[in-house]
């Protein structure tokens, strides 16, 4: 038996998120089901040394083919998953949830001549309203005192209800303040349910204003130093917001949606399709998607939808989309065509259907950035770009090193360069390199000036090769293949520039434009059109994107190193409030433009402050 199981994920694949996973067997038939806080931590586990592992565990994970998971919000949304789930597949592996227990409701009984609140599991209560499901039910039951205290209504159960109006003596939870029915004698039938509506309509809009009314008595409590009453509020405060907080996993029994999350970029898409049957996701597809044009997110929905829909598969009631189609009437009468009932295509904005899209589109994120890391490590792929490169620009050799090089900065200051180093096709993060750019006309100056620094250590005399045990060569000193520049044809114009004045020989040159990905050489009056889906295309975007984020990352970097270092000789400011003003105006040439009354206008600046700093910056 070997000791590594041929379908181990890389752990650098595997997210931190919290979520569910599924191992399945040659068959696609689902052989365990689990949750996790943390994936790669949990998973990581189950790929530990074959003779490590429980004798059922061992049994499990060579009998499973392969393993998948979902990336969701929290460890609640990750337990109420995996109880779906099982549920779901029976699998095999799994012990838990095999006793049909599910999740709490609160429900007020309508029906009755004085309705009451209580805490059930079941959803066969005549004439009820239920509100839920919730994961929590000791949440349940701490907002329902709390609830109590803002609308007072009925607790007791209908044979002590009864007793008491019979009797006219209150029930004994009415005789220890715990019940607030018609039998307290402090209010009638009437009145009773009309509080009893109010409850309803609250808990049915998940108005937030007692919560707020309580964070200000919290507050104020607080700021009194009575901290008993505002431990008290802040407890009040956290049981509300438990019990009325959306899960993005369980929806109301009534929900049939589908849900589609779209991530994409210039050459590839990437989908995830949730399928919401009775408010339970009962199904996860994902997909990826070659664009073969420059498609809008409407454009990809449109697509999607009617690739994923036909005569066998009709669709339900309810689609939610990112986003929709400029023709969506077309598409839902279409679709009305295919299901023989009316069909709605909708763009979830806010809500539970918008809490549920969003972990939709969280997985597709990683499934796109899984897409494209597994294969930029194919080798096959990578020697077949560098193939396809070598001959797209008309070079000698294929591009073994290639540095590519973007500009970032804030309206014109603070201009940052990166240059990012790929060999054979992969990183070489040890060999990225950042370049201040003191002052710039525009990104094409900067460019001249990144390469005119860049390009001198080349002209320098190379170093020998170090004998066995000595000194290597610097890094830096490596001349590349090919140079590549975020930009089109003004870009190129310029590094080439910088590639001339230098004297150094043998370096090719080209830009990548981002809008329609075309590949500009020096001197061409037209570009050089990759295959949209080539590997060789998709190199050129990985490196271009990769520049760009450690651009990004630099500029941010030495954004906040220059606000701190002025703003700190000022007396009084402190760290958190250099923080707040760097987020408040951007840099300090922004801020430097500001007033007295703008800069105390900052939250934690007051006006003597704001006349320090003002003073300081125009000293």
């Amino acid at each position: 038996m070997a000791n590594v199981l041929s379908y181990r994920p890389k752990t650098g694949e595997i997210p931190t998120e919290p979520g569910v996973y599924r191992f399945r067997d040659a068959n696609r038939r689902v052989l365990y089901v689990g949750k996790a806080k943390n994936l790669r931590a949990r998973l990581s586990n189950y790929f530990a040394p074959l003779e490590s592992l429980h004798e059922r565990t061992r049994r499990m994970v060579t009998t499973a083919t392969s393993v998948e998971w979902t990336v969701v919000g929290s460890e609640v949304e990750a337990l109420q998953l995996e109880f779906t789930w099982i549920k779901e597949f029976d699998p095999p592996f799994n012990v838990m949830f095999k006793d049909d227990k599910s999740y709490p409701y609160l429900a007020v009984t309508l029906a009755d001549e004085a309705p009451r609140a209580l805490v059930t599991r079941t959803t066969g209560i005549k004439g009820a309203r239920y509100f839920g499901p919730y994961p929590k039910v000791w949440a349940v039951y701490d907002t329902i005192e709390l609830m109590l205290k803002a609308f007072p209504i009925r607790t007791c159960k209908d044979s002590d209800y009864k007793r008491a109006m019979l009797s006219g003596k209150p029930c004994f939870a009415g005789q220890i303040g715990r019940c607030f029915g018609p039998c307290s004698g402090l209010v009638t039938i009437e009145e009773h349910r009309k509080i009893v509506m109010r409850f309803v309509s609250f808990m049915g809009s998940q108005d937030r204003k007692l919560i707020n009314e309580l964070t200000q008595e919290m507050k104020a409590a607080s700021a009194e130093l009575n901290f008993e009453l505002a431990a008290k509020r802040r407890d009040q405060v956290l049981a509300l917001e438990a019990v009325l907080e959306k899960s993005a996993v369980v929806l109301r029994d009534s929900v049939d949606i589908d849900l589609f999350g779209i991530v994409h970029d210039e050459l590839a898409a990437a989908v995830q399709q949730f399928v919401v049957r009775s408010g339970r996701i009962r199904g996860v597809r994902g997909w990826m998607v070659d664009k073969g044009l420059d498609a809008s997110m409407g454009e990809l929905v449109d697509s999607i939808v009617q690739t994923v829909y036909n005569e066998s598969n009709p669709p339900p009631r309810e689609i939610v989309v990112p986003e929709l189609p400029e023709d969506s009437e077309a598409l839902e009468e279409w679709l009305r065509g295919l299901a023989g009932a009316k069909v709605g295509v909708r763009a979830a904005q806010r809500g539970e259907k918008a809490a549920l899209l969003a972990t939709a589109t969280q997985n597709a994120a990683h499934s796109l950035m899984l897409y494209k890391t597994r294969r930029s490590s194919d080798f096959t792929a990578r020697s077949k770009a560098l193939e396809d490169i070598q001959e797209a620009l008309g070079m000698t050799e294929a591009p073994l090193r290639m540095e590519c090089y973007d500009v970032s900065h804030l309206g014109g200051t603070n201009i940052v360069a990166s240059m990012v180093v790929f060999e054979d096709g992969l990183p070489r993060k040890d060999q990225y390199r950042r370049f201040n750019i003191p002052e710039s006309t525009d990104d094409t100056d900067s460019i001249y000036r990144t390469l005119s620094r860049r390009l001198a250590y080349l002209r320098e005399e190379p170093e020998p090769e170090a004998a066995e045990g000595g000194e290597k060569r610097r890094k830096f000193s490596y001349p590349p293949n090919l140079l590549i520049v975020d930009g089109g044809q003004p870009q190129v114009e310029a590094a080439a520039r910088a590639l001339r004045e230098s004297g150094v020989q043998g370096i090719q040159l080209c830009g990548i434009a981002k809008r329609l990905e075309e590949i500009w050489l020096p001197d061409s009056e037209y570009p050089v059109i990759l295959p949209r889906n080539s590997d060789a295309l998709f190199l050129f975007q990985r490196i271009r994107d990769e520049a760009h984020r450690f651009a990004i990352t630099a500029q941010r970097a030495s954004r906040k190193r220059d606000i701190g270092s002025v703003l700190g000789e000022v007396p009084g400011l402190g760290p958190a409030r250099v923080k707040v003003l760097l987020k408040h105006f951007g840099s300090v040439a922004q801020l430097k433009q500001a007033t007295e009354e703008q800069i105390a206008e900052v939250r934690g600046v007051g006006p003597t402050l704001a006349q320090a700093i003002y003073r300081h910056l125009r000293a």
